[in-house]
């Protein structure tokens, strides 16, 4: 297995520039994820390391041969499509031994081969159904390795599970991370899925506007974003913008937009150097945030904040509740767990205090266009919220 190298890959479509300057590594084995959302170039990348589209310039190598201006049949590449693109007149063994059969292997090596994949994927019981009386998901097992029976040197799959149920897709999640170890080849998979790209991927590239603006292991990007948009894309995040008010080795005090209390602090280390007076944008994850009735007893490492709770969203697994504090909304998520029988479910309207630990946050060196609280950056901000006619979540 050899490295996939992408070397100041761009393409564009009529002066529309869809990938722009990429670079990146991919290691050999790796299960690497392009993820952004619709119109970021996730697709448009996948579909030049194919040979579907060809580069205005750059290249793609495949360790060190250069694969940029060859055609697709001659890549070792292959790709797997949202639709499944199975021959509906032939079996799901025909199918998988398509590929085997243009390469006019012997007969006898075909069908030890197709029974070897079928086993992978525990459908050598299906082998003489028909594409249309299997199921979704055993469809994409198929279309999987029936792209794999070739030993291709790497696999694409271009958003494979978008087609399918939420149970089916995290149970073919599983499915595809048990595929991809048993057969150890490059898997580059492009979803606009946050939750697919976090669970499946040793790596991802977040794309926004044709280019990479963070790539690393999924948890390094979850609670180190380097960027507004990948704080706000990836999962959920409160963004408060500040003034730097006090700094001391990695330690910095960040002054709260006027009418959101005190300042805060935060216990880190940075990936920029910051100054005083500088200008910058505070991501905190709603699931850090402890919310209660009762303010918590003073400690140098905790920060705290006292709002008012504007909405309750019921979302089985937990609560999540929009709280005001001055200027600012928070978001803050709730996990339901057992507690005493005759505590009192949180209710509308109802002052509350919000405290975290000061090495909860993360740092960007970057603050919004339009310096707003965090609800009003983006689509599906707290202000979209409307207030929900059900009780809250009682205990």
């Amino acid at each position: 297995m050899e490295e996939i190298r992408i070397e100041n890959l761009t393409k564009d479509f009529d002066g529309f520039l869809a990938v722009d300057d990429v670079s990146l590594s991919i290691n050999s084995g790796e299960l690497f994820s392009f993820l952004g959302p619709s119109g970021c170039g996730k697709t448009t990348l996948l579909r030049m390391i194919a040979g579907f589209e060809i580069p205005a310039k750059g290249k793609i190598l495949i360790g060190n041969t250069d694969i940029t201006d060859l055609p697709p049949y001659k890549r070792q590449v292959n790709t797997i499509f949202q639709n499944y693109s199975l021959f509906p007149h032939m079996t799901v063994f025909d199918n998988v031994a398509f590929g085997l059969r243009i390469r006019k292997t012997p007969k006898l090596q075909i069908i030890e081969r197709v029974k070897e994949m079928l086993s992978l994927v525990k459908m050598e019981d299906q082998a003489n159904k028909y594409p249309d009386q299997i199921s979704g998901g055993q469809k994409q097992r198929i279309a999987i390795v029936r792209a794999l029976i070739n030993q291709p040197k790497v696999l694409l799959l271009d958003e494979p599970l978008a087609a399918l149920d939420l149970k089916l897709r995290q149970h073919m999640l599983i499915e595809l991370m048990n595929i991809h170890d048993a057969v150890g080849i490059t898997f580059i998979y492009v979803t606009h899925d946050q939750g697919e790209a976090m669970s499946i991927s040793d790596r991802v590239a977040v794309m926004n506007h044709g280019k990479i603006v963070q790539s690393g292991p999924p948890d390094d990007i979850y609670e180190r974003p380097a960027s507004i948009f990948s704080a706000y894309f990836i999962g959920e995040t409160n963004l408060i913008t500040g003034e730097v008010i006090g700094i001391e080795e990695n330690y910095v005090q960040l002054k709260c937009p006027d009418g959101a209390g005190n300042s805060l602090e935060l216990d880190s280390t940075f990936n920029f150097p910051p100054y005083l007076g500088q200008e910058l944008t505070l991501s905190l994850r709603p699931e850090k945030i402890a919310i209660s009735r009762s303010k918590p007893r003073y400690q140098d490492d905790i920060n705290v904040l006292k709002g008012t709770i504007e909405d309750i969203l019921y979302l089985g697994s937990h609560t999540q509740y929009i709280v005001r504090v001055g200027a600012l909304k928070f978001r803050v998520f709730s996990q339901h767990k057992r507690v005493y029988f005759d505590d009192k479910a949180l209710d509308w309207d109802e002052p509350v205090w919000l405290f975290w630990h000061d090495t909860d946050s993360w740092l960007i060196n970057q603050i919004p266009e339009n310096v707003l609280s965090f609800n009003e950056l983006a689509d599906g901000g707290v202000n979209h919220y409307q207030r929900s006619s059900k009780r809250p979540y009682q205990a």
